[in-house]
């Protein structure tokens, strides 16, 4: 599955069972993350394509967030192909 990274257009690679966190870091992509749990929001952005999964049962995001698209990173699992808006992310190492 491919995961789109605007407006960087960075993408990477996931298998649907890495966290997209561990997935762009794997890739050498940075994203915004502090506690890694689901709670501080730190990586909060908003999915504009695809569907993701959280792997816990409620993370720290109101059910209009939800249903808006925004997402944590840290705790989810892209489901297909995905595009994630998160400003904050860089490449880790120049091409």
């Amino acid at each position: 599955m491919k995961v789109r990274i605007e407006p960087s257009g960075l993408d990477f690679e996931t298998d649907g069972e890495t966290t997209l966190l561990k997935a762009a870091e794997a890739a050498g992509i940075e994203l915004p993350s502090s506690c890694r749990n689901g709670t501080c929001r730190t990586c909060i952005c908003l999915r504009r394509a695809g569907e993701t999964r959280h792997i816990i049962e409620w993370p720290g995001l109101s059910a209009e967030e939800k249903a808006e698209g925004w997402i944590l990173p840290c705790v989810a699992q892209a489901l297909g192909d995905v595009t994630l808006e998160v400003p904050g992310a860089h490449a880790l190492f120049a091409d």
